[in-house]
Formats: C-alpha cells, sequence, structure tokens
C-alpha cells in the first residue's frame, strides 16, 4: 500500500497556489487536486477549465471597454525556456574533489583562461532546440546569454541551426553587473582516465539563482512565450531563474493558450523538498503542464510509487492540466500515460557512445507527434528512435541526433523487445485500461493487450518526417 502526506494548498498573492512545508516530512507524497480550493478567475487549459489568478491584461487585450486574453499568431511550434549553457568538455588527469571550497578553487582555476574552442559544445536547453530543428520544428530559445565570446557562440551554433535566441533581461536589469553576474553559464565536463565524468559550474556555488537580479519577463520574452504552441521548461531552469519568474513565464503560457512541457529531471526531488517558493513554483509546473516527462527513478522520487505506470497515473491524476504523463525507461523504451490509455514502445538496439543529450532529444520528438496529432504509439516510437540516435553519437549539442540518423534507425526496425519485461510492467494495469504495445510481430488472439506493428508506425512516421522540414522550415 502507498502512503501519501496531504498536501495543503492557500491562494498566494504571487502566484497559483503555495505549498505547506509541513507535507514533506513523508518521504511518500502527492501533490492534490486544487481545483476547488482557489478564487481564481477561469481559464481555458485545452478544454479543461482551471483556476487561475486574475492578470493585468496585455497591450492588445482591450476592447470595446472590457478585457480579453490577445491571441497571439502561434508560428512557433517549440520555446525552450532558460537553462542556455555552454559545455565545456575536458579530460582531467582526476575529477575535482568533492569539499565545496576546494571545488570552488578547482573551478576558479579552470576559468582563467578560455580553454580551446574545440573542446566548446552547446549545452542545455539548447540540446532540446537543435534536436527539435532538425525534425523540421520551428524553434526559438528563450534565455540568457552574455556579451562574450561564450555566449557569440551560443548565438552562432543556434543560428546555424535555425534558431534564434529571445534574451530574458530587460536591458536596465543588466547594467552595473559584473562580467560574472551576466556572463553566459558554463558547464565544465570533465572526464577522467576511467571516462567517468564530473561536472562543475558556478550555480554549484550559490543558493540562489545565477541570474537572480532578473526580476521580470521582458515584452519580447511574453510575446516568444504567445506565439508558441510549447514552452518547455525542466527542473534546471530553477538553478538560474528565480522562481518568480519562471512562475510569470508559467502564467504567460497559461493565459495565451501555450501547451506547456515539463520535464523535472534529478533536480524535481531537492525541489520539492526546497525552500518554499521552489516548492511552490515546481508544485505549479507538475500541476499546470499538459506533458510531463520524467525517468522512472524520478516518477518514484517524485510520488512514492515504485511502478511506473501507477506513478504516471498519480501524476495524472493529480494533475489540472496534465494530459500525456510519459515516463522514460531507459534501454528498455519508454510508456506513455492518459487518463484513459496506455502506450509502450520498446527501445531500439544500438551501439550506445554516449547517452548525453538523449532525454533532451527524445522532449524534441515528443514535441513533433504532440504538435502533429500523431498516434500515442508513433509518437513514442519516434522518441525512442531520436532518443537511440543521439546515443549513437558523442556528446550533445551539435551532436544530437540528424534527422538522417534517425530516418536509418526507423528503417532498420531493429527493437529491443522484452516479453517479460513488459508483461512484468503491466501485470495489473491491462484491466481498467486501453493498452497498446509496440512490436515487431503481431499476432492475432484474444490478449487484452493491442499489439501495434512497428512496420506500420514506421512506414507512416516515415513520410511525416521527410515532409516535416519543407512544411515548417527554419524559424529565425
Amino acid at each position: 500500500m502507498h502512503t501519501h502526506a496531504a498536501i495543503s494548498f492557500k491562494p498566494s498573492s504571487s502566484g497559483l497556489f503555495s505549498l505547506n512545508p509541513g507535507i514533506f516530512q513523508n518521504p511518500s507524497f502527492v501533490i492534490r487536486p486544487l481545483r476547488n480550493k482557489l478564487r481564481y478567475s477561469i481559464l481555458n487549459c485545452r478544454g479543461v477549465e482551471i483556476p487561475f489568478p486574475k492578470l493585468r491584461p496585455s497591450i492588445n487585450s482591450v476592447n470595446n471597454g472590457s478585457t480579453s486574453i490577445a491571441a497571439a499568431v502561434k508560428d512557433v511550434d517549440i520555446a525552450t525556456l532558460g537553462n542556455l549553457c555552454v559545455d565545456i568538455v575536458l579530460n582531467v588527469p582526476e575529477l575535482p574533489p568533492k569539499p565545496l571550497e576546494q571545488r570552488k578553487a578547482y573551478l576558479e582555476q579552470l576559468s582563467k583562461s578560455p580553454p580551446d574552442t574545440r573542446y566548446w559544445e552547446a549545452g542545455g536547453n539548447c540540446n532540446v532546440a537543435i534536436a527539435a530543428a532538425r525534425l523540421g520544428l520551428r524553434c526559438i530559445s528563450v534565455g540568457h546569454v552574455g556579451d562574450e565570446i561564450y555566449g557569440r557562440f551560443l548565438i552562432d551554433v543556434l543560428s546555424d541551426e535555425g534558431i534564434s535566441i529571445v534574451g530574458m533581461n530587460e536591458r536596465s536589469e543588466a547594467l552595473n553587473l559584473s562580467s560574472s553576474e551576466n556572463g553566459t553559464l558554463l558547464c565544465w565536463v570533465l572526464v577522467d582516465p576511467s571516462q567517468r565524468h564530473g561536472f562543475c559550474s558556478r550555480a554549484d556555488f550559490s543558493a540562489d539563482p545565477a541570474f537572480s537580479w532578473m526580476t521580470r519577463l521582458s515584452t519580447e520574452v511574453k510575446m516568444a512565450i504567445r506565439k508558441s504552441k510549447i514552452l518547455f521548461c525542466n527542473g534546471y531552469d530553477f538553478d538560474e531563474l528565480s522562481p518568480s519568474l519562471l512562475e510569470s513565464a508559467l502564467e504567460c503560457a497559461v493565459e495565451s493558450g501555450t501547451s506547456i512541457f515539463f520535464d523535472p529531471g534529478p533536480r524535481g526531488r531537492s525541489l520539492i523538498a526546497g525552500r518554499p517558493e521552489e516548492q511552490r513554483t515546481i508544485g505549479k509546473l507538475l500541476t499546470m503542464s499538459e506533458v510531463l516527462l520524467l525517468t522512472s527513478e524520478e516518477a518514484a522520487s517524485l510520488t512514492g510509487i515504485k511502478d511506473p505506470i501507477l506513478a504516471g497515473q498519480d501524476l495524472l491524476n493529480n494533475g489540472v492540466c496534465t494530459k500525456w504523463v510519459i515516463v522514460k525507461m531507459g534501454p528498455k523504451g519508454s510508456i506513455l500515460i492518459t487518463k484513459s490509455s496506455i502506450t509502450c514502445a520498446p527501445a531500439f538496439k544500438v551501439n550506445i557512445i554516449d547517452t548525453v543529450g538523449c532525454g533532451d532529444s527524445f522532449v524534441a520528438a515528443v514535441a513533433f507527434g504532440f504538435i502533429h496529432d500523431l498516434p500515442l504509439s508513433y509518437t513514442l516510437t519516434l522518441a525512442n528512435a531520436v532518443g537511440a540516435a543521439t546515443a549513437t553519437g558523442c556528446g550533445a549539442g551539435r551532436n544530437v541526433a540528424s534527422l538522417g540518423k534517425v530516418q536509418e534507425l526507423l528503417k532498420e526496425s531493429n527493437l529491443n523487445e522484452d516479453e517479460k519485461f513488459w508483461d512484468e510492467v503491466l501485470n495489473d494495469n491491462v484491466n481498467s485500461r486501453d493498452v497498446t504495445l509496440l512490436s515487431k510481430m503481431v499476432v492475432n488472439g484474444n490478449s487484452q493487450v493491442n499489439r501495434v506493428s512497428l512496420q506500420k508506425v514506421v512506414s507512416e512516421v516515415l513520410p511525416k518526417l521527410e515532409f516535416a522540414p519543407k512544411m515548417t522550415g527554419s524559424f529565425k
């Protein structure tokens, strides 16, 4: 039996609700429904009426003396929020020491002079944007880069992929800041002789976000969010941007009908148990996002439920706008859970070189399926293929999956089928839901699981990929 601590919500002047810090004494918990506990204006979340704080009308929202929400033309497929960084990948004789002060000194020594540009790579949410652009989606990256060599590098890399950067800050906010406060965020990816990885960033040494001096969304950022079909956020955004700024972006998205995708990542659990403002903001992201993406370990950590399907259903049932919960099962595949169905897709067999960026590439393909309204099994198949294609390369950024590599994997159709594994996962869930499983061989019978032919999926997905780049083009 799974036990959960109760979570209470109360209206907050700074947003939708605030969390009662006492709830986190129990390691197993769930965010309870909040729709009946708030007295806010009603907005429509893709057909679901949701409570939301009353906002000031936007510039173009006054009509005949009454206020209404302005509808922007959504000519951008996906906007990524924050987490723009340069990864600097270096081979080192040994990984940095664990004590914080020693690690800080180690980082300062590394940062004294820029390493050769051959060790630089676009990182963070650049991976999502690049992978999405290569699938033919129109993308923009909303975030902060400094006016220095690293910032110019990111701008050039994204521009070459047909992606624009929309700056987060108002120009006045950056005045009188040191270069370290205003500069592009660097992540030092350190590899020792045993191929173990260590990571260092200036965000590791401060309790506050790296760009805590940002206090409001610029007009350009708000417009970028309004023009986008999807706003992608992840847990690493909290390392850069304040919770209040993230909430402003969330509110702007909900106000303008932009779908929110959220991947809490490894930071999710620490944020849930973090400072009150962090708890409040991640609570909003978990309940207001239409699509949640997590690993099976992350889903268990957030819900206290080890079964990935039950954990996904728990997150889904306690969401306000949540339509899909996608649980990534590593080399086994992935599961997509809705209110009425469970869809499972085994992974593709590949020679894995590096898993960095696989999850980000996976997100891009899910966005493609979501926007093009693909059947759920098709979306998962494509996402697995894009993630696997990235794993065959080294590093992320410009090394994420190319469209050609994805098409090649789909045509090869080398599926990592494991009947015993999927039987155990589905176990007690086949009676209550519509269950679909991607399979290389479809055998007629009275099975409670609806098997979908991989050959059929591939035959219908490939033409869409060939057509998509011509249809959407690049966005600059």
